[in-house]
């Protein structure tokens, strides 16, 4: 074999070695941190867009940007099970004497 051979050979089978590396770390911890990965989107924060459900083979849409692809309605894009934070106001009632 050439030179140039094995060396694409060498940078091919290290690319995949660090591929299998980089699964086997997210599989086992996930980049959420200390919350639970989002039992939609399976922690990723993207889902199957609708526009790519039902369509006849086209996908495109303003909610995909095209991709096919858009943020998790669950968490918010997030990944994780964390609730997103909201802040409520009510004011006091009004009470006339």
């Amino acid at each position: 074999m050439a030179p140039i051979v094995l060396t694409q050979l060498a940078t091919g089978l290290s690319v995949l070695a660090g591929a299998v590396l980089v699964k086997s770390v997210m599989d086992n911890k996930p980049m959420a941190g200390q919350f639970p990965r989002c039992p939609t989107c399976n922690g990723t924060g993207r889902v199957t867009c609708f526009c790519s459900r039902w369509s006849d083979g086209d996908v495109g849409c303003s909610r995909c940007s095209g991709s096919g692809r858009a943020a998790c309605s669950n968490c918010g894009g997030s990944g994780t099970g964390r609730p997103l934070p909201v802040q409520i106001t009510v004011p006091p009632p009004n009470r006339q004497l």
